[in-house]
């Protein structure tokens, strides 16, 4: 076996072998080294957010005089390659590292530094044209770098894949809520029958139900939106230029399309990573909404003969091994599955987030993997779940009808015309017999037209009249024309704060 070409690479402890095509340097290599947990690495987005921070500080140093412009140009051409893709393989620190990030913020230097040594007519590790830690880290610290690239990275996964994804699973619902509006059904609580509604109104209530937690979680995310760019160590700004805060935030807003601005503590930025678990819980509280839709589709189409069966859900696989012609809901379980992995996500981030001491939380890491992963997962499982589930739901209306004038619970309909104790006779009568209501009524002499107009379970399942909806400014808009961001497969869109505090 032909042996991998290798090079030397040396930092403050010394020096060590690393592949000689590797675009990282020592401290990366020790990273790797002292590291061998998992085997997984923070998320692609993770490290375009780094190189978002990387490019933007070189321009603002450029801005301020104490960055050449050939130097300037080569760094963020390189991070514009880190951006892209390009250089992904050479991300290689494991999840589980170093306390607070060094060593992933020490990956992207050494990367966008040889990168852009090359660019430079240099060669990969030739730090005498663009160093690691004193040009692509220049004032800037792994402390506020992480703690901004966690928070860029999780808002533009928001605003580019799980809104925009919550966009057409409202739709999907919505469609099939007016498609199934005149169909009545009986209304089930603690599991059993209740008063007639309208199917329709059932998809009605999940899709408005998403649409409350879409809100809700647009507004906590704009508090992502604050990121502390210049405090560096600790918040004081020690080796920053003058003016510098303000224009690295600056640039990356205008790369981005975001309204990033500085928080009004560096301090408390640097200390708390509190937005991320605030944003967290959003997440969870939506995969709970999420979750209960799918258990109700799930029990809705039990079936086909010995269940509810008032849906039918698209067939997309074979559901058993075993039984022939078996179809199993497949992707409501899936949903299931995911939303149990984002509660699983931020209890770990939430933990994480109280693990603060000081002037720094050292667990923004594993934060920032679970983060993204959350949001990620839930992201394409809603795509899923609406492309091949809500879409192609079908209503079995039969079975809908005969629930709706079956249930012993359209008594209550009997109150107004009849009374209380006529009315629990017929049901009495109906329970022994194992007969109707009307069965029931018509056995007591019970005058048809006073039933008839009792049980009209059309005008029984009319809805109370509504409020006047959710209209109300949206905090999304269209990134700006100079905005830089990565072209998502469904929208454009992306996070805005609301006005006011």
């Amino acid at each position: 076996m032909e042996q991998q070409p290798m090079r030397t690479a040396h930092d403050s402890l010394g020096e060590l072998q690393i592949p000689a095509e590797a675009y990282y340097g020592a401290q990366t290599a020790r990273a790797i080294q002292n590291f061998p947990i998992s085997g997984l690495h923070l998320q692609p987005a993770f490290v375009r957010a780094q190189a978002i921070l990387k490019w933007a500080a070189a321009k603002a140093h450029k801005d301020l005089g104490v960055m050449d412009g050939q130097k300037t140009e080569a760094i963020c051409h390189a991070a514009e390659e880190v951006m892209s893709g390009k250089l992904d393989e050479w991300f290689q620190v494991d999840v589980y590292q170093a306390g607070a990030g060094t060593s992933q913020n020490m990956n992207v230097n050494e990367v966008i530094a040889s990168r852009a040594a090359e660019f430079l007519g240099g060669q990969r590790g030739d730090y005498s044209r663009v160093h690691p830690n004193d040009d692509v880290n220049k004032s800037q610290s792994t402390n506020d770098t992480i703690h901004a690239a966690m928070q860029v990275a999780g808002i533009e996964l928001l605003a580019h894949q799980l809104d925009p994804a919550l966009g057409e699973l409202i739709q999907s619902l919505e469609d099939k809520a007016r498609a199934f509006n005149h169909i009545v059904k009986s209304g089930r609580t603690h599991l059993q029958d209740a008063v007639p509604m309208r199917l329709g109104d059932e998809f009605a209530a999940f899709a408005d139900n998403i649409r409350r937690h879409r809100r809700w979680l647009e507004q906590s995310a704009a508090s992502l939106l604050e990121i502390g760019l210049g405090g560096n160590a600790i918040g004081t700004g020690i080796n920053t230029p003058e003016g510098y805060a303000q224009t690295v935030v600056e640039y990356v807003a205008q790369f981005t399309g975001l309204s990033f601005r500085l928080p009004d503590n560096p301090f408390t930025f640097n200390q708390n990573p509190d937005e991320v678990v605030f944003v967290s819980g959003a997440v969870r509280s939506l995969s709970l909404a999420l979750q209960r839709i799918a258990n109700d589709l799930r029990l809705l189409s039990s079936g086909p003969r010995t269940g509810l069966g008032e849906l039918n859900l698209p067939a997309v696989q074979p559901g058993s091994s075993i039984m022939p012609g078996k179809v199993n809901p497949v992707m409501a379980e899936m949903l299931n599955m995911t939303c149990y992995q984002v509660q699983g996500c931020d209890t770990t981030v939430a933990q994480a987030g109280g693990a603060g001491q000081l002037e720094l939380n050292v667990m923004m890491p594993v934060m920032a993997a679970n983060f993204l992963h959350e949001i990620s997962i839930l992201s394409e499982s809603v795509r899923v779940f609406s492309d091949k589930c809500i879409r192609g739901i079908e209503a079995n209306e039969a079975q809908c009808t005969f629930y709706a004038e079956n249930t012993l619970s359209l008594a209550t309909a009997l109150n107004v015309e009849l009374g209380y104790e006529q009315a629990a006779k017929i049901v009495k009568e109906a329970l022994a017999k194992d007969i109707s209501l009307r069965e029931a009524a018509n056995n007591l002499e019970i005058p048809e037209h006073l039933v008839n107009k009792a049980l009209d379970i059309e005008k029984l399942s009319r809805v109370v009249p509504r409020g006047a909806g959710n209209a109300r400014p949206s905090t999304y808009g269209n990134p700006g024309q100079n905005a830089k961001t990565r072209q998502p497969a469904t929208t454009s869109q992306r996070f805005e704060p609301e006005s006011g505090d």
